[in-house]
Order: structure tokens, then C-alpha cells, then sequence
């Protein structure tokens, strides 16, 4: 009897102690802080660089804004504003937020003019995907739509950072991922990112295109290269090089039988069809097939010219003259050393054997801006998604000691909201 009681109290503890060990388990609202899925940790010291490296340069930019006070005299379309979080939704901004409150008119109005503007601006040349965004997500949230441009960018721009933790992790290892995250932080022209502006969308969509090139997951990324061309033209350079490692997979026997030929010629077939079927569809609203290279050409002076404008400027530049149209001192300087460490930030990359979709993506982004006529200055915030060149340093900096890297992404993060966010702002046109 004494046993049997014993053996009956001792199975009530063991019962009560069980249930109170799995209580939490069958309640997952007990369970605080929350456990994060296992294949979602990775990402988080990434993340938590990335925001805390692009929050300190935005306070440091708002800090430059509110002494200056330039912005208060400026017209809100060009750079000013009330407030100073007003300027992050000036210049393409303003265009992006009258397509997503108004929708597209398309027109090709001809200019009585003969300068390099000779047609009226139209918001056609802004891709669609970005502002359909910013007002669904204004429809559903009550936002506004400056707000909620702010939160697709932001978010955005961390589904970016986590994308390029994934792909310079495959490389690299997790250290030099999360460190090439806070690097694209930093980075010249970062100051979109937190922005009324695609920069963020983009290349959240090239990352992780490449990523799944890279993973052989073909569907995926000819969906997303198809999703990439209804964001912005640029896609074109995105879209070029998932066509290139398709062909290549293609082409070898051995990947061929491993990977099949469905999936590569899926994604060959499907990523043009986004940026292709915008640029038709302007060419049908207008009545003229070219009609969105017309307005990119002689609304906004933007077309490819093999260099021309860039050797230009780079002439210029060299003798302390600025004699080249859209010239603005102090972002073409800073643009000037990007360019020059091209070549070296090039070789390293290369030099730690990328796969070819990165090698195509970099390179093709690279000669589609420098080879452009555009604002000089921007050059900054036009290489911002060949992401692909923080590689090689973000391998480098993997091997230094916590300490170091603190005192590195401290100094960039608060000198970033000078050269990354206020430069292009206030001193030029973003």
C-alpha cells in the first residue's frame, strides 16, 4: 500500500512537472521572447546592423538638415519641404507619389525648345511596381501615401540586406554576409534607401534573383526578374544575366542532366516579360513604339552615349572645371573616387571566382552607367544595387576583431549621413 502510494504521488509530480515543462509549449502566446525560426536566425545579426548603421546615418542627416535649413527655402518638389523628413520624398519621389495617387497619363507632348529638353516630362518614365505598392499598402494601412512609401522602402530595404547576407554568405561565410550588409548601409547613395525611391525594392529583387540562381532554383528567379522589370529599366541588366546562366546551365551536359532544361528555359522565357511588357504598353498608350526611350532621352536627358558624357566629366573634373551639363561640385567628386576605385573594387571581386550571374549582373550594371548620359553625380546612388563589390571587402573585414569593426562601422555610419544621405539631397539631385 505504502508503494502504491508512493508510486502514486511520485507519478503525480512527474505528471505536474511535465505539464508545467510543456505548458509554454502548447500556449505559444506564454512563450515571450518569442523563438525564432531556426532557418530565420542567421539573419538577424545582419539585420541588426543594417538597421542600427542606417538609423544612426539617418539621425546624422536630420542633425545637417535642421543646422542647414536650406530645405525650408526650397520648393518642395526640388528638396524641401516643412520638415526635414519632407526632402525624402522630393525630386523622383514627388513623381513616385503622383503615380501612386493619380495613376499614369501617358502623353509624348513635344517642347518648342532645342536644348536637351525638348519633350515634356511624364510620369510614364517611373516604373509601376513601386508606386502600386506604396498605394496598396496606403489603401490597407491608412498611412498616407508619404508614409507608406516610407515603410515599403524600409522594408524593402531590409529584405535587400538579408538578401545580400545570403549570396555574400555562400561566398564568404556568415561573417563577411553580415558585414556586407552593413557595408551596402553605408554605401555611396545610401541615402535612397530610406527614401521615397526603388533603389531598396530593387535590390531586394536582384538579391535574392541571384540567390536563386546561385541555389538553382530557376522558377524562383525568373519570377522575381519578371517582378524586378516592373520596378525599374535597370532590370534590363538583372534580366541579361539570369538569361546568361540559363544559356550557360543550358550548354554544359553535366548541369543540363543535373538541373534539367525546364527550369533554366522557364526563366529565360519569363524574366524580359515585365520589363518588356511596360515598355509596350507606353508605346501603345502614346501611339509611338519608342515612346518611353523618346521621353528618357529628351524629358530627362538620360540615354545611353558609350561613355561619351562620363569621359566628359572625368576631363573636367581632372582640370577643376565643371563645363558639362548637370554639374554639381561636390557629388561629382565623391562620384569621381567611386569611379576611380572601380577598377580595384572589379579585380577583387573577380579575383574570389563569383558565379557568373554576379559576374554578369556587376559588370553589365557597371557599363550600363558609365556609359550613360546622366547626372553625374548620381553615379553614387546608380551603382548602389552591384551589390556584388562589397564581396571582396566584406571578406577582408571578416577577419578583423569585434572592436575594429566597431569603431569602422561607427566612424561610416555617422560620416554617412553626410555623404550618403545629405550630398545627394541637399547638394545635388538625387
Amino acid at each position: 500500500m505504502d508503494t502504491a502510494a508512493d508510486d502514486t504521488v511520485t507519478g503525480g509530480s512527474d505528471g505536474a512537472r511535465a505539464a508545467r515543462a510543456d505548458g509554454p509549449r502548447d500556449r505559444p502566446w506564454a512563450a515571450w521572447p518569442p523563438r525564432l525560426p531556426d532557418r530565420a536566425r542567421p539573419y538577424l545579426a545582419p539585420l541588426l546592423l543594417y538597421g542600427v548603421t542606417k538609423l544612426t546615418g539617418l539621425g546624422v542627416f536630420a542633425a545637417l538638415l535642421t543646422y542647414a535649413g536650406d530645405f525650408r527655402e526650397k520648393n518642395p518638389r526640388f528638396g524641401g519641404g516643412a520638415h526635414w523628413w519632407d526632402v525624402l520624398a522630393t525630386w523622383d519621389g514627388w513623381w513616385y507619389l503622383q503615380v501612386a495617387e493619380h495613376g499614369y497619363h501617358p502623353s509624348l507632348v513635344r517642347l518648342d525648345s532645342e536644348g536637351l529638353f525638348t519633350v515634356q516630362q511624364n510620369s510614364v518614365a517611373f516604373f509601376p511596381l513601386y508606386p502600386a505598392l506604396i498605394r496598396m499598402v496606403s489603401e490597407s494601412t491608412g498611412l498616407g501615401l508619404y508614409g507608406s512609401g516610407i515603410l515599403v522602402s524600409v522594408v524593402s530595404s531590409f529584405v535587400a540586406a538579408a538578401g545580400i547576407y545570403a549570396v555574400i554568405s555562400l561566398l564568404a561565410g556568415a561573417r563577411a554576409g553580415t558585414i556586407a550588409a552593413g557595408l551596402w548601409a553605408v554605401a555611396p547613395g545610401a541615402g535612397v534607401e530610406w527614401a521615397v525611391y526603388s533603389e531598396s525594392l530593387f535590390v531586394a529583387l536582384a538579391a535574392w534573383t541571384c540567390y536563386a540562381v546561385m541555389t538553382r532554383r530557376w522558377v524562383t528567379a525568373g519570377l522575381l526578374a519578371f517582378t524586378a522589370g516592373l520596378n525599374r529599366p535597370t532590370s534590363a541588366v538583372l534580366i541579361g544575366a539570369v538569361g546568361l546562366a540559363a544559356l550557360v546551365t543550358l550548354a554544359r551536359p553535366e548541369s543540363r542532366r543535373e538541373h534539367g532544361i525546364r527550369g533554366p528555359v522557364y526563366a529565360m522565357l519569363v524574366a524580359p516579360v515585365g520589363l518588356l511588357g511596360y515598355i509596350a504598353w507606353v508605346g501603345w498608350s502614346t501611339g509611338e513604339a519608342t515612346a518611353y526611350f523618346t521621353l528618357q532621352r529628351e524629358g530627362w536627358a538620360h540615354f545611353f552615349d558609350y561613355g561619351a558624357y562620363t569621359l566628359d566629366v572625368l576631363r573636367n573634373l581632372a582640370v577643376g572645371r565643371g563645363d558639362y551639363p548637370f554639374a554639381f561640385s561636390t557629388p561629382d567628386l565623391l562620384s569621381l573616387q567611386l569611379v576611380l576605385a572601380l577598377p580595384f573594387l572589379i579585380a577583387l571581386m573577380l579575383r574570389r571566382r563569383p558565379p557568373l550571374v554576379l559576374v554578369a549582373y556587376t559588370l553589365a550594371s557597371i557599363i550600363t552607367v558609365l556609359g550613360t548620359q546622366q547626372m553625374f553625380g548620381n553615379t553614387m546612388r546608380y551603382l548602389l544595387p552591384a551589390f556584388p563589390l562589397l564581396l571582396a571587402p566584406a571578406a577582408a573585414l571578416a577577419r578583423q576583431k569585434l572592436p575594429t569593426l566597431a569603431v569602422f562601422f561607427t566612424t561610416a555610419a555617422v560620416a554617412s549621413g553626410w555623404y550618403a544621405h545629405y550630398v545627394i539631397f541637399e547638394l545635388g539631385v538625387p
